[in-house]
């Protein structure tokens, strides 16, 4: 069986500002495309036999320029939202909030259509992704699937994959433009390498 390989998308202007980035879809800045493109060395050599993407242009101009194709889009792999939180810094937030914490408390109400995610209603999207893996996993030909998608979603999927509570998101830290690995060890699931840059 393959592994299960996280890239997280390039660079983006929010992403280099610390601005938290759910739903306002961003392109990726000159750097991030850069990024983008350094990945491909790192997937050539891998027999890769699905590739899923958040709907985001940010994470699908990433896996295009990584040089991926047949591209499945999945709704579930959006990040996390952010409700009234989106396009605001942790340390913006901290002037209010000092003790704030994504992982545990969540986030505020935002606009309509974004009434912002708890880390449960996270951990519950990323199991359906997992389901899906699986499934790809079962009937695929023992090559990687490969997700493209967001740092804070990758890391709870990441929690989830490997038996951990959502909130043990916080222990993955994740910089743009990476590829992860989670594969197998004796049965279990284990990470086999982790924000690996080219």
């Amino acid at each position: 069986m393959g592994e299960l390989v996280l890239i997280r998308h390039g660079e983006t202007e929010w992403s280099q500002s610390g601005q938290h980035t759910s739903y306002t879809d961003l392109p990726l800045t000159e750097n991030g495309e850069a990024q983008a493109r350094s990945l491909a060395p790192l997937l050539g050599s891998r027999h890769i036999w699905c590739v899923i993407s958040s709907p985001m242009q940010r994470a699908q101009q990433t896996a295009k320029l990584a040089g991926l194709d047949r591209v499945r889009v999945d709704p579930d792999l959006h990040e996390w939202d952010y409700g009234g939180y989106e396009g605001i810094t942790t340390r913006d937030i901290h002037r209010t909030r000092p003790d704030w914490e994504i992982w545990t408390d969540g986030v505020v109400p935002g606009p309509e259509g974004h009434p912002g995610e708890s880390p449960e209603q996270i951990g519950a999207r990323a199991d359906r992704v997992l389901a899906r893996v699986e499934a790809a996993f079962t009937n695929g030909d023992g090559g990687d699937v490969v997700l493209v998608a967001h740092a804070h979603f990758l890391r709870v999927l990441t929690a989830r994959r490997l038996g951990l509570p959502p909130a043990d998101g916080a222990l993955f830290q994740l910089a743009t433009g990476t590829v992860s690995r989670l594969g197998t060890e004796h049965g279990h699931h284990v990470l086999t390498a982790w924000n690996r840059l080219p």
